[in-house]
C-alpha cells in the first residue's frame, strides 16, 4: 500500500474525494493511472502554467477508475497503487509551485527545469526522501532555507537562475554529491561549503566570483571543480591539497600565475586557458603525474620549460595564442595525441611543419635532439671527456629541484649505478624508469625506501616484481603498465600507503590476490589484460576503492555481488565478452551498473 493513510490523515475527507478537481483535465487519466502503477509521472512540454491539483493528490484521492470498474481484477486493484517517486514537469510555463507539494512525500526525483519559477515553496522541506532536484533554467533569485532539510539529496541542479546568494545551513546537505550553481549571479562561495562531506562535483562556472574560500580544500571527495568564466585573480594555495581532484576548470578568469599542486596526484585535466598567465615553471608541473589534458591557450606565456617532459601521461597540450618563440626539443619525447601551437611567434619551427599536425611537429623536435650540437644543452646534455655516457644523461636538475630521479626513455636493460650515485644526499620522492628494456627492477631502488612515494616502471619488460619494491613503504603511486607481469608477490601487502596502481597492458588472468589486502587502494587500473574473474566479496572490503578499470579483459560474466561495492565511483567494463550488463546499461555509467548488478543478487 502507499502512504495513503499517513498523508490523508491531515484531512479526514481527503481519501474519500472522488470528484474531479479543477485542472485535472490537463492530465489524461490514462497517464495518471499508469503513474499510480509505475510511481513515475512525466508532464514535460505540456504548456502548463500551473500543476493540476490532481497531480499533487495522485496518492490521496480515490482514482476515477474506482467508480468505473467494479470487477476488481488483479490488474485493476487501484488501492494497491504505488507511491509517486519520480515527477518530471520540465519545459512548461510554471511560475510557482503549490505547498501541496508536501502531499508527495515519497518523491526521490523532482525535475522542474526550464520553467519560470521565481521561488520554491517552503513545503519542499517535507520531501525527506528526495535524492535529485533539478530547478535549472528558471528565474530563482533565492532559495528557501527549508531546502537545507533535504538530508538525502544527492544531486542539486540550480544552473541558469538569478541566484545572488545561498541560504545559511547549506552544509547540512550531508548526502550531496553533485551541485551545479553555474550561470547565476554569485559573488562569493560560503566557507561552510567545506562541510559538504560527500560532494564530488561542484560547478561554479559563469558567476561573478573574485575569490574562492581556502576552506574549499577540505572537500576531500571533490573530483570535479568548474570555476570557468568568473573574475578569479588568484587561487588559494590550499586548493593544492585536494587529493581526490581529477578535473579542474579555470578558463576565462584573470589568473596571472598557476598554483602548485603537490597533493593533486589524481588530477587528469587542468584547463586554465584565456587567463593572463605569464610564466610556466617546473614547480607548476612536477606533481602532475596523472595529467592527461593541459589547456594553456590564450595566455601570455613566453616559454615552455624542459620539465614539461615530466608529464609522461600527457595526451593533449594546448599552447595556442601565447607569446612562445621556441619550444624545448625534449617536448618531442612526449606521446601527445594533440598539440596546438597556432597563434605563437615561433621562429624555430617552420609553418608548414606546424600545419602538418601534431605527429610531424613531435617528429621534427625529436630530430633536433639528435642533430643538436654540444652548445644546445637544452636538447642534448653536454658530455665531457671525464663524463661517462650513462652519467651524462642523469638529470641532476630534476633531482635537486623536482626531487625526481629520471632515467626514462633510454631503452637500456639496466639502470647504471651512476644514476643512483647522483642522488647523493638529495631527497627523492619520485622515480621514473619508464620506456626502457628492464627485465627486473633495480635492486638499488631499496636505497630510497624512506622517501619515495611515486614509482613509474611502465613500458619495460618486467615479468616479476622484486621484493625490493615491496620495501618502499611510503609508496602511494605505482605504474607498472605495459610489462609482462602475470602475478604480484604477496609481500606487496606491506605497501600500506599505496593508493593507485596501474597494471594495464600486462598478462594477468585474475585480479592479483594481494590487491584485496591493500586497504588504502583507491584506484586499480588493470585494463587490457586477460582477467577472467574477480572476488566481489573481498572487493567489498576495500572501502577506499573508488576507481576500477577492467576494460578489454576476458570477463565472461560480471558477478552481481560487485554491485555491493558502494564506494566505487568509476567502474569501467567495456571490451569484455560478457553478455550482461548490456551496452545500454554500461553507457549509463557506474551508478546504473551497480544498481543493475544489485538488482540481480540472488535472495
Amino acid at each position: 500500500m502507499s502512504r495513503l493513510q499517513g498523508v490523508a490523515g491531515r484531512d479526514p475527507r481527503a481519501g474519500f474525494r472522488a470528484e474531479r478537481t479543477d485542472g485535472s483535465t490537463s492530465v489524461p487519466q490514462g497517464l495518471l493511472k499508469a503513474a499510480r502503477k509505475s510511481g513515475q509521472l512525466n508532464l514535460s512540454g505540456r504548456n502548463l502554467s500551473e500543476v493540476p491539483p490532481c497531480v499533487w493528490r495522485i496518492n490521496v484521492d480515490v482514482p476515477e477508475e474506482a467508480n468505473q470498474n467494479l470487477s476488481f481484477s488483479a490488474a485493476e486493484r487501484w488501492w494497491e497503487q504505488t507511491d509517486l517517486t519520480k515527477l518530471i514537469i520540465s519545459n512548461n510555463k510554471l511560475r510557482l509551485l503549490s505547498d501541496d507539494l508536501r502531499l508527495l512525500p515519497a518523491l526521490t526525483v523532482l525535475d522542474i527545469h526550464d520553467n519560470q519559477l521565481t521561488s520554491l515553496p517552503s513545503a519542499i522541506r517535507e520531501l525527506e526522501n528526495l535524492q535529485k532536484l533539478n530547478v535549472s533554467h528558471n528565474k530563482l533569485k533565492m532559495l528557501p532555507e527549508e531546502i537545507t532539510n533535504l538530508k538525502n539529496l544527492k544531486g542539486l541542479y540550480l544552473q541558469h537562475n538569478e541566484l545572488m546568494c545561498l541560504p545559511e545551513g547549506f552544509e547540512q546537505l550531508s548526502s550531496l554529491e553533485d551541485l551545479d550553481l553555474s550561470n547565476n549571479h554569485l559573488t562569493a562561495v560560503p566557507g561552510s561549503f567545506s562541510s559538504l562531506p560527500s560532494l564530488m562535483r561542484l560547478n561554479l562556472a559563469s558567476n561573478q566570483l573574485k575569490s574562492l574560500p581556502a576552506e574549499i580544500s577540505r572537500m576531500k571527495k571533490l573530483k570535479h571543480l568548474d570555476c570557468n568564466s568568473n573574475l578569479l585573480e588568484t587561487i588559494p594555495p590550499e586548493l593544492a591539497g585536494m587529493e581526490s581532484l581529477e578535473l579542474l576548470y579555470l578558463r576565462r578568469n584573470k589568473l596571472r600565475f598557476l598554483p602548485e599542486f603537490p597533493s593533486c596526484r589524481l588530477l587528469k585535466e587542468l584547463h586554465v586557458g584565456e587567463n593572463q598567465i605569464e610564466m610556466l615553471g617546473a614547480e607548476h608541473l612536477k606533481h602532475l603525474n596523472s595529467i592527461l589534458v593541459l589547456d594553456l591557450r590564450d595566455n601570455k606565456l613566453k616559454s615552455v620549460p624542459d620539465e614539461i617532459t615530466l608529464l609522461q601521461s600527457l595526451e593533449r597540450l594546448d599552447l595556442s595564442n601565447n607569446d612562445i618563440s621556441s619550444l624545448p626539443c625534449s617536448l618531442g619525447n612526449l606521446h601527445l595525441k594533440f598539440l596546438a601551437l597556432e597563434g605563437n611567434p615561433l621562429r624555430t619551427i617552420r609553418r608548414e611543419i606546424i600545419n602538418k599536425g601534431t605527429q610531424e611537429v613531435l617528429k621534427y623536435l625529436r630530430s633536433k635532439i639528435k642533430d643538436a650540437g654540444p652548445t644546445q644543452s637544452d636538447c642534448v646534455p653536454e658530455t665531457t671527456a671525464m663524463t661517462l655516457p650513462s652519467e651524462s644523461r642523469v638529470n641532476v636538475h630534476a633531482i635537486v629541484t623536482l626531487k625526481l630521479l629520471d632515467y626514462s626513455d633510454k631503452q637500456t636493460t639496466l639502470i647504471p649505478d651512476e644514476v643512483f650515485d647522483a642522488v647523493k644526499s638529495n631527497v627523492i620522492t619520485s622515480i621514473n624508469f619508464s620506456k626502457n628494456q628492464l627485465h627486473e627492477i633495480p635492486k638499488r631502488i631499496v636505497e630510497l625506501k624512506e622517501m619515495v612515494s611515486d614509482v613509474n616502471l611502465s613500458f619495460n619488460k618486467l615479468s616479476f616484481v622484486s621484493l625490493e619494491l615491496c620495501m618502499l613503504q611510503k609508496l602511494t603511486f605505482l605504474d607498472l603498465r605495459n610489462n609482462f607481469l602475470n602475478s604480484l608477490p604477496e609481500e606487496m601487502k606491506s605497501l600500506i600507503r599505496l593508493q593507485t596502481i596501474n597494471l594495464s597492458f600486462n598478462r594477468f588472468k585474475v585480479l592479483p590476490e594481494v590487491l584485496y589486502h591493500i586497504p588504502t587502494l583507491e584506484t586499480i587500473l588493470i585494463s587490457n589484460n586477460q582477467v577472467g574473474s574477480l572476488n566481489p566479496q573481498k572487493m567489498k572490503m576495500m572501502e577506499n576503492l573508488m576507481t576500477l578499470d577492467l576494460q578489454n579483459n576476458d570477463l565472461l560474466q560480471v558477478p552481481p555481488e560487485l554491485g555491493n561495492c558502494v564506494s566505487l565511483r568509476t567502474l569501467l567494463l567495456d571490451g569484455n565478452p560478457f553478455r550482461v550488463p548490456r551496452a545500454a546499461i554500461l553507457m549509463k555509467g557506474t551508478a546504473a551498473i551497480l544498481e543493475y548488478l544489485r538488482d540481480r543478487i540472488p535472495t
